[in-house]
Parts: C-alpha cells; structure tokens; sequence
C-alpha cells in the first residue's frame, strides 16, 4: 500500500470515529451506560492509537524492519 492511501485511510478512520465523542459531550449518549462504556473504553483509546499512528507511525515501521 502506498503511503498516501495509508495515511488517507487512517485519517478518516480518525475522523469517523470521532463522531460518537461529539454524541457523548452534546448528546444524550452519556446517559446511556452501554454506549458510554463504548465511547469511554473502547472508542477513545482507537482515536488515541489512531492518532498516534499517524503521528509516530513511521518511527514503528521502522524499528519492526530492523527486527526482521
């Protein structure tokens, strides 16, 4: 995969899951446990890791290549 797709696709997975953190600040998605449990321990680490991803990402690629 080319670098540009790669980073194209990983920013809008970023963006796209960042959708149910505005539901959880403006909305009523707070008041529901499941869906908060959701946004709390599983949405937002995936936003983290995305964005550190897209941040340091290559450094990663890197160090996995000097291994093998």
């Amino acid at each position: 995969m080319k670098a540009s797709t790669e980073r194209k696709i990983m920013r809008w997975f970023h963006i796209i899951i960042s959708i149910p953190v505005i539901g959880y600040i403006y909305g009523p998605v707070a008041e529901i446990p499941r869906a908060a449990f959701a946004v709390k321990f599983i949405i937002f680490p995936l936003i983290v890791l995305s964005g550190l991803w897209m941040w340091k990402g290559h450094l990663i690629k890197k160090q996995l290549r000097n291994l093998g």
